[in-house]
């Protein structure tokens, strides 16, 4: 994308900032823009300029814009800044209090509303925005919403804009989709044409345009030493990663990020020991993904990696070596497939990694694990973990034995147990500065692409910080939890028959 630095005269109010601020009000025949990157880039700004520039232009009442938070609450910031300069430029506009609404003396209106969840899109369902805003876009757990406005994007004015513009930073529930469709970590200043969606149809143009703190000169020039506090006040490395670099690897206040380190804790693929126990853990997921995860458990013996190296283990290492993540494709999107066909998978999968053998149907490697509790409740006489543990017929006629569950602890308080029994195993995994290893790590084959894609990024719930935002993916999340307690239990000679 090519950007021409346009010339304004001195007595200019606001003028965009060489680089991406300049990118971003220069975008206006893509679609589709999402304006993000590290803290102090001006973003919120620019967002309220790419409308406020088309004002006056002779659009009329036909130039209007909606921008969204999910709270009035949150809209303070942005109201703040829209009474900091719409005022100096244009000073004959009005703002309405009470209707959160600008509306400038040619008829041109700017609406300030929340957006909370994807049926608030019926409050605006019908209605002409040529320009639709969303502030802090990872906000929001999922795309439904956002896609959902898409059609209230539209005008009969000829030649008028059409735009939807986003900003964010990398972090909050909605980290995993946002990085999935914009592919801001490497698809910067990249216009994608060629996009179509899972039907086959034509996407309009999409971009990613980042912003660096770097390049607010403003900011820096008034205030010297802002990069130095903003470095002194993250709580660790990957915070400072996120805020200052605008990484969308690791996000800032994440539950997991000041003790999960890919160095360490995602491992290669090895051949698992004879002696080692594998088992699994299962979360329920329909519209919402499934998750199951095989773990092996080692007996402190060493273990040779395929390319002929060696690494030790400590007693009670638990390693992810494989998964299924029952997922379309598409963040936080299930595949809505029946209980009996997630055991037929379960079979198949194990069948060809050598854990079951068709010579003999009834054995299996791998020992039952935990699951979530909900799939032992019965409903109208059906019951999932019944379904799951009935024999499973392959299509060669074969009948394997089922797939057999022990359920999770859900009482209370055992969520935040849960979390922390798994920082604590993820930071295990890390090399101890006062010699070797000496307490069981949590460890991640680097074949499992969906835990290593969503887990790292937990967002924690701003209410609860000692828990995860629960509208975040976090099935695989779960379905580790039970399994980290799991071993817990197994440790302290508990009964693995029941609950736990």
């Amino acid at each position: 994308m090519n950007i021409q630095t346009p010339r304004y005269p001195e007595n200019v109010i606001w003028r965009p900032q060489a680089g991406s601020q300049e990118a971003f009000l220069s975008s206006t025949p893509i679609f589709e823009v999402l304006y993000q990157g590290t803290r102090g880039g001006g973003k919120t700004d620019c967002l309220l300029m790419s409308f406020g520039m088309f004002t006056g232009r002779g659009f009329g009442s036909g130039w209007k814009g909606i921008l969204f938070r999910q709270t009035y609450k949150q809209l303070t910031d942005v109201i703040t800044k829209t009474k900091k300069w719409f005022p100096q430029i244009w000073p004959q506009a009005k703002f309405n209090h009470s209707e959160h609404v600008w509306t400038w003396p040619g008829g041109e209106q700017l609406l300030l509303r929340q957006f909370k969840k994807a049926d608030d899109y019926w409050n605006y369902h019908g209605h002409e925005y040529p320009w639709i805003g969303w502030e802090e876009l990872c906000n929001w757990a999922t795309d439904d919403g956002y896609k959902r406005m898409f059609s209230c994007c539209r005008s009969s004015t000829p030649g008028m804009p059409r735009m939807v513009r986003a900003t964010t930073n990398p972090y909050g529930p909605g980290h995993n989709w946002v990085k999935a469709r914009f592919l801001p970590d490497r698809m910067n200043m990249k216009v994608r044409k060629d996009l179509v969606d899972e039907e086959g149809r034509k996407e309009p143009a999409r971009l990613s345009i980042f912003s660096r703190l770097q390049e607010n000169k403003i900011l820096l020039e008034q205030d010297p030493e802002y990069i130095s506090k903003l470095a002194a006040s993250a709580r660790n490395q990957a915070e400072k990663k996120a805020w200052l670099e605008g990484s969308w690897d690791i996000v800032s206040g994440g539950m997991f990020d000041d003790v999960f380190d890919s160095d360490y804790n995602i491992v290669r693929p090895f051949i698992i020991p004879d002696r080692w126990r594998i088992d699994r853990s299962f979360d329920w997921g329909s519209s919402k993904p499934f998750s199951v995860g095989w773990w092996a458990v080692s007996n402190g013996e060493d273990v040779q990696l395929r390319d002929g190296s060696w690494r030790s283990t400590v007693k009670g290492d638990l390693f992810r070596v494989a998964e299924w993540y029952g997922w379309t494709g598409k963040p936080n999107e299930g595949l809505r497939i029946l209980a009996v066909d997630i055991a037929r998978g379960i079979v198949e999968r194990e069948l060809k990694w050598g854990w079951r053998d068709p010579r003999d149907p009834s054995w299996t490697r791998v020992k039952p694990g935990v699951a979530d509790s909900q799939i032992f409740a019965a409903e109208n006489g059906n019951c999932i973990a019944t379904d799951m543990v009935n024999r499973v017929r392959m299509d060669d006629g074969l009948v394997y034995k089922g797939i057999k569950w022990v359920p999770a602890d859900k009482r209370a308080g055992s969520r935040v147990t849960g979390w922390d029994q798994m920082r604590r195993m993820l930071k295990n995994a890390h090399p101890s500065p006062l010699g070797p290893r000496e307490k069981p790590g949590l460890f991640v084959f680097d074949t499992c692409d969906n835990w290593i894609r969503c887990v790292p990024v937990l967002p924690r719930d701003e209410d609860d910080p000692d828990d995860v935002n629960t509208e975040a993916e976090d099935h695989n999340a779960d379905e580790t939890r039970y399994r980290v307690r799991f071993s817990g239990m197994m440790t302290n000679g508990g009964s693995t028959t029941g609950h736990y």
